[in-house]
């Protein structure tokens, strides 16, 4: 399923370039790790990391959960705790331009039946995250299974 931006890719830089992103983060844990989705394209190519997106102009933070685990994985979730938020510095680098700010959600996944969008190569679950995770997820992770 290919996603629908609401910027072209110049307004996104040319915003972004300028003032931080405000996305948000879904971990969906369950009995087999934490679910982690390889993504080729859009930003940290050819790594690890949790589903996540860009909150848009007027929409609720909770509402962009939902929209994001329909988007990425082709399921509902349900939002069981916000435990806080992740600064993405390390985008700059990877990038070139701007940084995220995430807010962070544990989901349940409501369903199995994962449709990926075009974005999205492939998901796994994880005990301990990849050597090849987004570096500030790596850490983030790693404490949350301590």
């Amino acid at each position: 399923m290919a996603r629908k931006y609401p910027l072209t890719p110049e307004e996104f830089k040319a915003i972004y370039s300028k003032v931080p992103r405000v996305t948000v983060d879904l971990i969906l844990k369950t009995n087999k790790g934490v679910l982690l989705t390889f993504r080729t394209k859009n930003g940290f190519e050819n790594l690890w990391h949790l589903p996540g997106g860009t909150i848009h102009l007027n929409e609720k933070v909770e509402d962009t959960v939902h929209r994001i685990a329909q988007e990425e994985l082709g399921i509902k979730v349900k939002v069981k705790k916000f435990i806080g938020y992740q600064e993405y510095l390390s985008e700059e680098k990877e990038r070139g331009y701007g940084y995220s700010i995430s807010l962070v959600f544990i989901c349940e996944p409501l369903s199995r039946n994962f449709k990926l969008d075009d974005q999205v190569e492939k998901f796994d679950f994880f005990k301990l995250p990849p050597e090849n995770t987004v570096e500030e997820q790596k850490v983030l992770l790693t404490k949350l299974y301590k």
